[in-house]
């Protein structure tokens, strides 16, 4: 009978800890940011690779217990769509973080900061969220959570739109606006991932609330 027994437990705490790793991962990328020394920069950047392949493993222990069990919460296909979609996040916000100290940017340019504050917002609210699915209650707290991640993610496009055209403007070594301009496009992404990870909530919670 155990086989047929739901994993609840085992699913949900999976996700919380990859929820926690979401939000860590977003706090992370202002550290980033906020760090003006490029060799303490690179200290922070393990720090957000550590915790990239911390969310590796716990992703591929979900994927495990998906081909485990028989029974689970939640519709089998979206319990692989959210795991894919958070680790989609946290994979981007490495890519980022990755490519600023590569790239050797200054990180203390007012589009990568403003995209860095809404990539930690936006994180944060996933993984607010994410722990609320366990037992569905507040469901008001989930869909507001949601309606965040979605407002973040419209501010984060004209965000982009308007550093670019201030990139073209005003900075007149072209490796550094196509360096600079890389980075925008992947920090935007990071908010396409977690709207994308919302929209997964979303019919989760439309189906069994």
């Amino acid at each position: 009978m155990k086989l047929f027994t739901p994993k609840d437990r085992v699913f949900y705490s999976l996700f919380e800890e990859v929820a926690d790793s979401v939000g860590k991962m977003g706090r992370l990328m202002k550290e980033v940011v906020a760090e003006p020394d490029f060799d303490k920069r690179a200290a922070v950047i393990s720090q957000v690779e550590d915790q990239e392949h911390v969310n590796d493993d716990l992703t591929h222990r979900i994927f495990t217990e998906l081909g485990r069990n028989f029974i689970t919460p939640f519709d089998r296909e979206d319990i692989h769509y959210l795991a894919s979609a958070l680790d989609d996040i946290c994979d981007y916000i490495y890519a980022t973080a990755k490519k600023i100290n590569f790239y050797k940017v200054n990180p203390n340019d007012s589009g990568i900061q403003k995209m860095a504050d809404l990539i930690e917002q936006s994180a944060a609210q996933i993984r607010i969220a994410v722990m609320e699915l366990r037992n569905m209650r507040d469901m008001r707290k989930i869909t507001d959570a949601l309606v965040k991640v979605n407002s973040i993610e419209n501010q984060a496009d004209d965000i982009f739109d308007l550093s670019i055209e201030r990139l073209f403007e005003t900075e007149p070594d072209a490796k550094e606006v196509i360096k600079k301009r890389e980075i925008y496009q992947v920090m935007e992404i990071v908010t396409d991932k977690c709207e994308d990870a919302g929209n997964v909530i979303e019919s989760i919670i439309i189906k069994y609330a």
